[in-house]
This record gives C-alpha cells, sequence and structure tokens, in this order.
C-alpha cells in the first residue's frame, strides 16, 4: 500500500490558551507516539487533515512530513467537540515498517442497493474487524458483495475478501456472522385489509304480537 501523505508541524508552546488559539486559527493539536519512543507534540493544518481522513479514513497508512523526515503512521485516535462534533486533537501512532500491527478496519458491504431477492431486508452485525498485518499491507477495508445474497445463508467473516489474502490475518472466528437477510414482516392488519371481505348476513328482525 502507498502511504498518503500528510504535512505536520513540530508545536513547542503547551497549555490551553496556545491550543485555544491553535483550534481558532484551524490548526488541529496532536501527538505522535511510537511504542517505547517518545511522543512528539504536533499541529496539522485542519483542512489537511480533513482531506486525508475523508479519503484514507483511520485505517489507512500515512506518510507524516515533519520538518524532512517521513513518519510512516496511522490514525490511532480522534477527539471530537461532543457538541459541535469538531476535532479537537489526534493522535497518531508511528510505525515500524517490519513490524506487524493490529487494528480495525471497515466492512464494506457492496452492491447493498442491488440485492437482486426483493422486497427483503440486510441487516448488519458487524461492521468492523480487528486484523494483524505488516504497515505495508494494511487494507482499505474488508469487502463483500450481497447482491446475489438469499434468506437462508447469511454472510461470514470467512466470506470475506480479507479472508482470502495471505498477508492479512483476521483476529475474529470464521464463523463469525457478518449480516443477513431476511423478508420483510407482514402488518397483520395490513393482511386482514387485502384479504376477503366476509358476507353479510342479514339478522333476523324481531316479532312483536299484538294484542287484540
Amino acid at each position: 500500500m502507498t502511504a498518503i501523505k500528510m504535512q505536520i508541524q513540530k508545536r513547542t508552546d503547551s497549555g490551553k490558551n496556545p491550543v485555544k488559539k491553535m483550534r481558532k486559527n484551524n490548526v488541529i493539536p496532536a501527538v505522535v507516539y511510537s511504542r517505547g519512543g517518545e511522543t512528539v507534540s504536533v499541529s496539522v493544518d485542519s483542512s489537511e487533515f480533513l482531506r486525508v481522513y475523508k479519503s484514507a479514513g483511520s485505517s489507512s497508512l500515512l506518510g507524516l512530513e515533519l520538518e524532512g523526515e517521513k513518519i510512516p503512521a496511522i490514525i490511532k485516535e480522534i477527539q471530537r467537540d461532543p457538541v459541535k462534533n469538531r476535532i479537537l486533537h489526534v493522535d497518531f501512532q508511528k510505525l515500524n515498517m517490519d513490524e506487524k500491527v493490529k487494528m480495525t478496519v471497515p466492512i464494506v458491504l457492496l452492491n447493498r442497493d442491488n440485492i437482486k431477492l426483493q422486497p427483503s431486508i440486510l441487516t448488519q452485525i458487524l461492521d468492523q474487524i480487528e486484523i494483524e498485518c505488516l504497515p505495508s499491507n494494511i487494507p482499505n477495508g474488508a469487502e463483500v458483495d450481497v447482491a446475489d445474497m438469499d434468506f437462508t445463508t447469511p454472510i461470514m467473516v470467512k466470506d470475506l475478501s480479507l479472508a482470502k489474502d495471505s498477508k492479512v490475518t483476521i483476529l475474529r472466528e470464521l464463523d463469525d456472522v457478518v449480516c443477513t437477510l431476511s423478508q420483510p414482516s407482514i402488518n397483520k392488519e395490513d393482511e386482514d385489509e387485502g384479504g376477503d371481505i366476509p358476507e353479510a348476513t342479514e339478522a333476523a328482525p324481531d316479532v312483536i304480537e299484538s294484542e287484540e
């Protein structure tokens, strides 16, 4: 996999006020850390980060460019404002290209809007899956085509594209269910409305005898 480039800058100012000023200027505070290594405080332009994140997500290999150095990394954590949903902070994890990494990648259901068996309801049970591989083999996601699904055969982890990739180890049972297809339930009231209307039976009139 080719690393997606992202420009970052080293920062020396810490504390609440510098960080507030940074965010006001559309700059996101961040850190780059590695196992057993030092943590480096950095920043990234908001538009630059969103551009890369939109195409790469959190499961792609990045090439962070910092003062002439190229750092292989992944986005490990994103902190957001709970109200405005604005990105407040990003953690990048520096990778050793010769050391396997564990991470989660999204499960992508291809042709979910073109399922041949209709009417039907597609239920996705797993939306991401944990894997282990070398950084150069990190996939964008695990794909499976659902166009030909039926009501009796669920799609399992073993049916995902990654299950056939010898360079990637899936850290989940292969028989776990990814998604199912079911028939929509029939509403009893609708069924009654669409059924035959029973014939009305005429009630016998009450007979009132007159006294003479």
